[in-house]
């Protein structure tokens, strides 16, 4: 590579570094009366309650084990 195309990348990579820095700068916190807006349940990220604890137990069952979704414990009998 040459010298001219190695600086020309890093310039690249700085700039889109900066870019990314203020993009994340503009966040704000969420005010009091956005927060029903997000506590619908089409903003879940696994969407249907009850679709995912039967993938769970579908994944439980496949595994052979229980638990290790969140609480101590498996298939083997130790805690």
């Amino acid at each position: 590579m040459k010298m001219t195309t190695k600086i020309v990348l890093r310039i690249a990579a700085v700039a889109a570094l900066a870019a990314g820095a203020t993009g994340c700068s503009a966040i704000t916190p969420v005010q009091a009366w956005e927060k029903g807006t997000l506590a619908k349940t089409e903003m879940l990220m696994e969407g249907d309650g009850l679709e995912a604890r039967f993938n769970e137990h579908i994944y439980n069952s496949r595994e052979a084990a229980s638990g290790g979704s969140g609480v101590g414990g498996g298939g083997c009998g130790c805690n």
